[in-house]
């Protein structure tokens, strides 16, 4: 009979991995708790048109990468990511009512069907946050520093955040304009997605990964239109201002004006952050400010900034990390008595294992330097004086005590 493996695009966190996997999601609940954001967790399936709406029905997500059934006549989408998501549950909890800022984390599965990449699966995860409620660069700055303390809490320090202002509604029109009368000469040579791109959303031609399309886009005259100051008075400001408060935060920042993000609700900032150990796709966090958002999903007219991160890509620059012991491993031929001292030693929140086929003593020895901090011993002496061995697997030494006086 065949042996049914692992679907493509997906894997199994093993157990050995998942000293870093914890790693991450303590981190995760340390550090961003510390700013205040509280956690929650949302329906890994939502409505289609939640996502039609709130990513954006030009996007690759909605249009190649969504997977999407139907139940009961209705359409739902396993999520693609999380904002919307958590947009979705703000507005539905009557969370505008709250003081703002409303600052909230999650961490969970995505799915998107996409040709699998370096720290990338079909079912992967993230770990992100979303601020509602501020409109000023104050939440810009805080959001980005909240990113960057948490890849620093986790060892991660050869970063680089790219920074760039979409700018507002009105004068993206006029960039997107200007953008399309430079590009329009060379349309019939640009991929057929971004000749798609082309009058639904010009700003994400600059988003495409095609050679081609990148040589062309590269042209003097088209780079003198992105390289532009395109953004009005107001937007400049918001962005000098962030620019501002991260110079002096010690954030160490690059502008990147080809920086669009590839999702529709992006306005004014947008960022990542890039480590320079994972090459082309060195991206480990995406965010960005999305205004219209929340009113667009049909909630009140809120500012809101966010990002999200994938795990599996952290985990890559992480590497493996080593297992922790448990404190106790308790070796005996009596089956029974080592059963109840290693509950008595589990109930005061001991790790704590024994051997359940009563192997040769020897033999619990060995495992137990391989498993657990100290081996607590109950022989035949230790039994009938009501007392236990208690060694240091690590140095060697051990002493008996009586066995209620025993604290690891």
């Amino acid at each position: 009979m065949a042996i049914i493996k692992v679907q493509k695009g997906t894997k199994d966190i093993l157990p050995q991995e998942m000293t870093v996997w914890h790693l991450m999601e303590e981190k995760a609940k340390e550090i961003f708790e510390k700013y205040g954001a509280k956690e929650i967790r949302t329906p890994i399936f939502e409505a289609t048109e939640l996502f039609a709406r709130g990513v954006g029905d030009t996007t690759d997500i909605v249009n190649k990468e969504m997977y999407t059934f139907e139940k009961s006549d209705r359409s739902l989408t396993l999520r693609p990511e999380n904002t919307a998501g958590v947009v979705r549950s703000f507005i539905e909890n009557g969370m505008h009512r709250l003081s703002a800022p409303v600052k909230l984390w999650y961490k969970g599965p995505m799915f998107r069907y996409e040709r699998p990449q370096a720290g990338r699966q079909r079912q992967f995860h993230q770990v992100g946050v979303e601020v509602f409620g501020i409109k000023q660069p104050t939440a810009d700055a805080e959001v980005i520093l909240m990113a960057v303390n948490y890849l620093k809490s986790l060892g991660l320090n050869d970063l680089t955040v790219e920074l760039n202002s979409l700018g507002c509604p009105k004068c993206r029109e006029e960039f997107k304009t200007r953008l399309k009368d430079v590009i329009r000469p060379y349309l019939a040579q640009l991929c057929e997605d971004c000749q798609s791109r082309f009058e639904k959303n010009p700003l994400r031609l600059l988003d495409c990964k095609s050679t081609e399309c990148q040589e062309i886009y590269s042209k003097p005259e088209i780079q003198a239109v992105i390289q532009g100051d395109f953004i009005c008075e107001e937007c400049a400001e918001h962005f000098n201002e962030l620019k501002s408060y991260l110079d002096i935060l010690g954030i160490k920042y690059e502008r990147n004006k080809l920086l669009v993000r590839g999702l529709d609700y992006y306005n004014r900032t947008v960022f990542e952050i890039k480590s320079n150990n994972l090459g082309s796709q060195n991206a480990v966090c995406g965010g960005g400010r999305y205004d219209s958002l929340v009113k667009n999903l049909g909630g009140e007219d809120t500012p809101a900034i966010g990002f999200a991160m994938g795990m599996e890509r952290l985990a890559s620059l992480l590497g493996e990390k080593q297992e922790k012991k448990m404190t106790a491993y308790v070796i005996s031929n009596n089956t029974v008595e080592a059963m109840k001292l290693t509950e008595e030693l589990r109930s005061k929140n001991v790790t704590c294992e024994f051997d359940l086929a009563n192997k040769k003593f020897v033999k619990q020895l060995e495992k137990a330097s391989k498993v657990a901090k100290y081996a607590v011993i109950l022989g035949e002496d230790e039994l009938s004086q009501d007392k236990v061995t208690v060694k240091n697997m690590e140095t060697g030494i051990q002493e008996t005590i009586k066995r209620n006086e025993l604290k690891l």
